[in-house]
């Protein structure tokens, strides 16, 4: 059951269009939209946000992403339809939302990451990761549920 309704609060709307405003960057960057899917779709399922995998199930596949690679996201490592770059974001992605039960990001991921991407795609990749994580964090805390997103529907949040 949803104990608040952020989007009938004042305070949490306002947040909500400052919050969705700040991630209208990264449609301009350099980092893959497929790839931007892909992290947001993983942290949320590690973080058991079910309003934020519906959201970005939905969302990736009107932006035309397959059943099938949404399917394996939860096994990406054991999967062979992602690239080397994907699978380098979905480690860092992995790592840093469990950051609190290791020693963070590893060398051996970062590595990774820096073979895959240039400088301005991993500063997109860092801010991304933790913007999803809060995210996941607010829709949790209220216990916003999926299965009401409509692929778009907050788009007029940033007009």
């Amino acid at each position: 059951m949803t104990r608040m309704n952020l989007f009938e609060n004042e305070f949490a709307t306002k947040f909500a269009k400052r919050f969705a405003s700040a991630s209208l960057l990264f449609e301009s960057s350099a980092l893959p939209k497929a790839t931007q899917e892909l992290v947001n779709l993983r942290a949320s399922q590690l973080n058991g946000c079910g309003f934020c995998v519906d959201m970005h199930v939905k969302d990736a596949a009107a932006a035309g992403e397959t059943p099938v690679r949404l399917a394996l996201v939860a096994a990406w490592r054991e999967s062979t339809v992602f690239t080397e770059a994907e699978r380098a974001a979905l480690a860092l992605t992995e790592e840093v939302t469990r950051m609190a039960d290791s020693a963070g990001v590893s060398d051996e991921t970062w590595s990774h990451v820096r073979k895959n991407f240039d400088d301005d795609q991993i500063a997109a990749l860092v801010c991304l990761v933790s913007m999803i994580n809060a995210a996941n964090r607010m829709n949790v805390i209220v216990r916003n549920p999926g299965g009401s997103y409509v692929a778009g529907m907050f788009d007029e949040l940033v007009k």
